[in-house]
């Protein structure tokens, strides 16, 4: 027989014993309950700690938008600006510079592209809207007529030129070429050099009612290229092997647009390719324009087919 007070004290380390073990127990099913800190929970706790601390590289847009004349500069200059400049953007949209100069006056681009002056009623507009048109000549332009391979005519005088777009002169033959009806080829409106052709070498008449118009100096040269009775005028840029460039007469002689003509001024219809921004380039517009007129800038100019500036 265990006395009672033995009995009594195994009793309670038993009790005591299995309270532990219970309590143990407990413990341990409620840690299987919770969820185990994988390895991918770990990663996005890491990324949410950084991404409080991340501060990307901003990316600043330059919006240029106009001549389809100047378009493969902007395009070529913009490619090796932007591999020098990562966290800059350029977007150039061609369209025409009447196109590109209305933009420019609601604002909706940093950088006009005109391959003519902007006019006096487009400086007026800017100015209600507190725009500062101010001009930057990034190359030079000799507007060449280009006819078919297939053509005999070498060159026209710039009043023949101006009795072919008005409609006085309407076959070949009239010219010593062939006898078919010649197939006038101008651009839209909304381009600079149809304006600049207009005002230069029509002297401000009207085109011919019976004129074809083109969207883009792309297509000049392709109808060009495929109608022996096609007449157009194109960019120097994109003059190519498959259509025939004509010599223009003057008093002086007979012209082509060689380098050093158009920066004489002597090729008849020399012009100069420009940029307008408002106001004097600043910022990441002046950043861009300063390599356009660098070396490496004037260099691509070269490349593309147009006249650097110097």
């Amino acid at each position: 027989m265990i006395p009672k007070n033995k009995f009594i004290a195994i009793a309670a380390i038993f009790i005591f014993v299995f309270s532990i073990l219970f309590i143990g127990i407990q413990l341990n099913s409620q840690k299987e309950d919770i969820p185990a800190n994988t390895e991918e929970d770990s990663q996005l706790s890491t990324s949410s700690t950084d991404n409080e601390h991340y501060n990307p590289r901003s990316v600043e847009k330059i919006f240029i938008k106009g001549s389809d004349t100047i378009l493969p500069i902007s395009q070529a200059e913009t490619d090796a600006y932007m591999k020098m400049n990562p966290e800059h953007e350029v977007i150039v949209i061609g369209g025409g510079s009447s196109l590109g100069i209305a933009s420019f006056i609601e604002g909706e681009v940093e950088i006009a592209m005109a391959s003519r002056k902007i006019r006096e009623s487009e400086i007026e507009a800017a100015s209600v809207k507190d725009i500062e048109p101010i001009e930057t000549v990034i190359a030079w332009d000799g507007i060449s007529v280009i006819v078919n391979k297939g053509n005999p005519v070498e060159s026209l005088s710039l009043q023949q030129l101006r009795q072919i777009y008005t409609g006085e002169i309407t076959n070949w033959k009239e010219l010593g070429g062939n006898d078919e009806n010649i197939k006038v080829l101008v651009r839209d409106t909304s381009s600079g050099t149809y304006g600049f052709f207009k005002e230069n070498v029509l002297l401000d008449q009207e085109y011919s009612q019976s004129a074809i118009t083109e969207p883009n100096t792309e297509a000049v040269v392709d109808d060009v290229a495929t109608n022996t009775a096609a007449i157009g005028y194109i960019g120097l840029a994109y003059m190519d092997e498959s259509v025939k460039m004509l010599g223009l007469g003057a008093e002086e002689g007979t012209f082509y647009p060689e380098a050093d003509l158009i920066r004489q001024g002597t090729y008849p219809l020399s012009r100069p390719l420009q940029y307008y921004t408002d106001g004097r380039p600043e910022g990441v517009v002046k950043e861009y324009i300063d390599f356009v007129l660098s070396d490496t800038g004037q260099e691509i100019v070269a490349n593309v087919g147009y006249l650097p500036v110097r």
